[in-house]
């Protein structure tokens, strides 16, 4: 039935001229680029526990889909019926595994998570991310490379991490003193997720003499989602221990900081991930450079806005 499904949208794509093709592309690229920089503009300028809230979704949600991805070890649609042919270039970055769907595991906390916070005072913004979430699963789904079970499933846990993370930090409000714990926890399993994902065994399946995928990619790549969701604890440990700053609101010089804080959080995403694997190979490079991201956003770079605030 799911093989069925994709080849509906498959024929619709034809049948279409593939007019709608480049939306769908460039909508879920947009879903797992761009949209990031929404949390950090309300982390650094807006309200501080609510861009914390989307971080800690954001790289739990990150973090569960990595083991996942590698502990169930699904092909993609076209590996499992060769009928499956991706829409356009869609395939370059759709390697590796299938389920569930990375994209829908991460949009879900963001588009999720700016609907929560926003469900009070403007309830049309919790409408257009719900519809932003729907999009997405069904942009994969349209480009034929993630089956309806990869996205649902994605979904669902991408909305249970919104639900029990809220929890957690409802729970840290009123008991200031056990974060620490909670971050601990953290830490100590994502220690264990390395060992994990490190030593467990992976399918050797070959196709003319060549592995359908290689292991040692998904491996590098759950090692991106680990460093990920440490850098958001440890980043969240560095601020409130030492750094301890509160955002200035929307003003010209917090936007300008914002603006250039994303800028500099694409770099690193990007550029200096690609000198950091060079340096230290690809796994331990993935790491760094997904951790580096989220304590820069967390913690580094609200020391330049405390300073700027200061100088007022």
């Amino acid at each position: 039935m799911d093989i069925e499904y994709l080849l509906w949208f498959q024929n619709f794509r034809e049948a279409t001229g593939n007019i709608f093709t480049p939306f769908m592309a460039g909508y879920s690229d947009f879903a797992v680029s761009i949209l990031a920089f929404v949390p950090a503009i309300i982390y650094w300028c807006m309200n501080k526990r609510n861009g914390l809230y989307l971080f800690t979704s954001y790289g739990v949600s990150r973090f569960i889909n990595g083991i996942l991805k590698v502990t169930f070890c699904v092909y993609r649609p076209w590996i499992r019926d060769s009928r499956i042919i991706p829409a356009g270039n869609s395939i370059k970055s759709a390697t590796g595994y299938s389920f569930p769907s990375g994209h829908v595991m991460n949009t879900t906390p963001m588009f999720g998570g700016i609907g929560v916070i926003s469900r009070k005072k403007y309830a049309w913004i919790s409408f257009l991310c719900a519809i932003g979430i729907l999009l997405t699963a069904i942009s994969r789904n349209y480009l034929g490379v993630h089956t309806p079970q990869d996205v649902f499933v994605g979904m669902i846990f991408g909305l249970l991490v919104l639900y029990f993370v809220a929890k957690i930090f409802a729970y840290i409000v009123k008991n200031p003193e056990k974060e620490n714990y909670f971050i601990a926890a953290g830490l100590i399993l994502c220690v264990l997720a390395v060992i994990y994902v490190k030593n467990k065994s992976y399918p050797m399946d070959y196709v003319d003499g060549k592995l359908i995928v290689d292991p040692k990619k998904m491996m590098s790549d759950a090692y991106k989602d680990i460093g990920i969701f440490a850098g958001v604890l440890i980043g969240r440990y560095v601020e409130k221990t030492f750094v301890k700053f509160s955002p200035d609101g929307l003003n010209i010089k917090s936007v300008l900081l914002a603006v250039i804080g994303c800028v500099l959080y694409h770099y690193i995403h990007y550029g200096f991930r690609d000198i950091v694997r060079e340096l230290m190979g690809k796994d331990l490079g993935n790491f760094v450079s997904m951790f580096s991201l989220m304590f820069f956003t967390i913690a580094l770079w609200p020391v330049v806005l405390k300073i700027f605030k200061a100088s007022k």
